[in-house]
């Protein structure tokens, strides 16, 4: 029998349970828990299969945190697909909340899923306060909701949940636990975000979700039904060429961060900071016409980042 957060309702449950059918099988909560080294297993597998982006990052990470890394993947990877692949918004509120029951299990000894087994050894040994996995299930549950932001600030606010936690727990996993270096990884982690979605601005309305601040459509004029038409007037691309150095400044602000880590992390911390500007310099490069034009890196640059951060760490070894 599945976890519920409302045994008293059977709506839940059964949204539940349409949300889980729609998801691989395979991130079911089982009904017993497997052995830590079936759970770590699973974990690897799913990084392998899911995200070969990251799975590459964490060859440049210290050994001995590559399995806390994967694990702290997994939780991210399968939380972000409850929210985001269920296609129903009730179902994946429902999901969600199974989701959350289960992580408390985490915190209270007594887990089933693959991926609680394997996080609890995280937990213990890092000692991660819980709020820091929880805080992700608030955006992601804000998403069957929340549809529009209004102001920029309103959109900063949404990033506190769905991406800054990120960057916590990768410091807690390198050892650090301290609020500046928090702050800092704030702010590139919010970039990152904003990247993001500036990248995906015609892949968001699809879903019915826009996360351009509606204050900054109406400054620059854009109607809504100008991103419902993918059109790329003059004043969309003026605002979004707005939008991109708003998103340069963010990660400025985040860069002393990777002079205030050893240089496993840092190399990690300017891969994806790289990365993420990356994805600007592409919105730049198409004149900042995303609508129905989706920005990518192309497999030339994604190589040269990668070798980049291969000979930094090189380099630091030297």
């Amino acid at each position: 029998m599945l976890l519920s957060a409302s045994t008293d309702s059977r709506v839940p449950a059964a949204a539940a349970a349409l949300g889980w059918s729609r998801l691989p099988a395979e991130y079911a909560i089982p009904d017993s828990a497997p052995s830590l080294e079936q759970a770590q297993e699973y974990c690897r597998r799913l990084a392998r299969t899911h995200y070969e982006n990251f799975f590459v990052a964490t060859w440049f990470l210290p050994k001995h945190l590559r399995q806390d890394f994967l694990n702290v993947y997994a939780y991210c990877r399968i939380s972000d697909d409850l929210g985001d692949e269920v296609g129903d918004s009730a179902a994946a509120l429902a999901l969600l909340d199974e989701w959350q029951t289960e992580l408390d299990a985490c915190y209270a000894g007594t887990p089933r899923h693959p991926v609680f087994v394997a996080l609890a050894e995280t937990v213990r040994k890092f000692n991660i306060p819980r709020h820091e996995f929880s805080d992700l299930l608030i955006a992601f549950r804000q998403d069957q909701t929340v549809t529009r932001f209004e102001t920029f600030d309103d959109v900063l606010a949404y990033c506190r949940y769905s991406a800054n936690p990120v960057g916590h727990l990768v410091l807690y996993l390198c050892g650090y636990q301290d609020a500046e270096r928090q702050q800092l990884s704030d702010y590139t982690c919010t970039a990152l975000q904003l990247a993001n979605f500036w990248q995906d601005v015609s892949v968001d309305y699809a879903k019915g979700r826009i996360y351009l601040a509606l204050e900054d459509l109406r400054r620059y004029s854009v109607p809504e039904d100008d991103l419902a038409q993918n059109r790329n007037t003059p004043a969309f691309c003026e605002m979004m060429k707005f939008e991109v150095a708003r998103a340069r400044d963010w990660f400025e602000c985040g860069l002393p961060l990777v002079k205030k880590v050893d240089r496993a992390l840092a190399v990690d911390l300017e891969l994806f900071s790289r990365g993420g500007q990356e994805i600007l310099n592409a919105i730049e490069r198409q004149n900042y016409a995303v609508l129905g034009r989706r920005p990518v890196i192309s497999k030339p640059r994604k190589l040269a980042l990668v070798a980049r951060a291969a000979l930094g760490k090189l380099l630091g070894k030297l």
